[in-house]
């Protein structure tokens, strides 16, 4: 579990920021390659690198799957919960045990908890959900879900000394597609979700297929978008940084108000996801203190008076692949 309540951070140069920066654009790239990016030898590159990970700045080099392009949908549930310390423990691992269940956040503000359930079917949610519902309706305050429409993911900015114009935005969810996975397609995800640098040549050794096999199948991956970019997981309590979720209750939302909101999100470079679900907007804010995400959100609410009904803030305290995600790759 990745835990990101906010300390003293480590100082990092700006050798370090754009290797970080560079990374999550695509951890694969080849240490040649990085070197010459930021302008150091390709052993100085792999010492850094290695060291961010000894030191915990890295906690993986993570595949980012796209469930949709598997044939499932997505359902965000927000939970607020009664001060059971007990019962807390309880819900929580019932969730962290489900099949289902493949993301959750503990959190401070609006909600307590947040987390995400992957099924093929609305029927199999609704299942779940009354079946949570009726075994924790004692601990809970207050509930609501909401289906999962697309995330448009951005690269880590808050770690440039200036604002970075060219970059692209990488598209999650979205359209649901059954793409045909075999056998070799879900042993290559699940060895290289978290191990994405690893190398074609040992991935070819773990998957027990040839070289020419393996790089022709995660070209067929990526090209129908069940891979859709190689990142770096991030220990932001290392780095003195805050994770806070902006989640806004829509006033009215044309399609000019919607072009012109991502046009103003997109350009915060604080900004790590932009998330559409089908009653409400997540924008997802990395800062140093709350008083810059404070100043950041009244900025917004003052350019978008007609369009913004809303604004719940939630300070996430954790965030966790659970066992479920595991599912998603057999």
């Amino acid at each position: 579990m990745l835990i990101m309540v906010n300390v003293n951070g480590l100082s990092l140069d700006k050798t370090d920021k754009s290797l970080l920066f560079e990374l999550d654009k695509d951890c694969r790239l080849p240490s040649t390659k990085l070197a010459r990016i930021v302008h150091k030898s390709r052993q100085a590159v792999d010492y850094r690198i290695n060291k961010l990970a000894a030191d915990g700045v890295i906690t993986a080099f993570q595949a980012s799957i796209n469930p949709h392009k598997m044939g499932y949908k997505i359902y965000k549930v927000y939970v607020k919960l009664k001060n059971i310390p007990n019962e807390k423990e309880d819900l929580l691992n019932y969730l962290k045990s489900s099949p289902i269940v493949y993301w959750l956040g503990e959190c401070s503000g609006t909600w307590d908890l947040i987390f995400a359930v992957f099924t093929r079917t609305d029927y199999e949610f609704f299942i779940f959900k009354n079946e949570f519902i009726s075994k924790y309706r004692n601990s809970i305050i207050d509930l609501t879900g909401d289906p999962l429409i697309d995330v448009r993911q951005y690269p880590k900015r808050y770690f440039l000394d200036s604002a970075e114009k060219n970059f692209e935005q990488v598209m999650f969810a979205g359209e649901i597609v059954q793409n045909k996975l075999d056998s070799l397609d879900y042993l290559i995800l699940r060895v290289i979700v978290n191990n994405a640098r690893i190398s074609i040549v040992e991935l070819s050794t773990k998957t027990k297929s040839s070289i020419a096999t393996v790089l022709s199948r995660l070209k067929k991956l990526q090209d129908t978008g069940v891979i859709i970019q190689y990142r770096v997981g991030l220990n932001l309590n290392k780095l003195g940084f805050e994770l806070y979720k902006c989640i806004i209750k829509i006033e009215k939302y044309t399609k000019t108000d919607e072009e012109k909101l991502l046009s103003y999100v997109s350009n915060i470079p604080n900004t790590q996801y932009f998330i559409r679900n089908v009653w409400q907007i997540e924008i997802e804010l990395v800062v140093k203190n709350y008083p810059e995400y404070y100043a950041i959100i009244e900025d917004l609410k003052k350019n978008f008076p007609d369009v913004i009904r809303s604004i719940d803030s939630v300070l996430m305290i954790s965030d966790e692949w659970t066992p479920g995600f595991e599912n998603l790759l057999k």
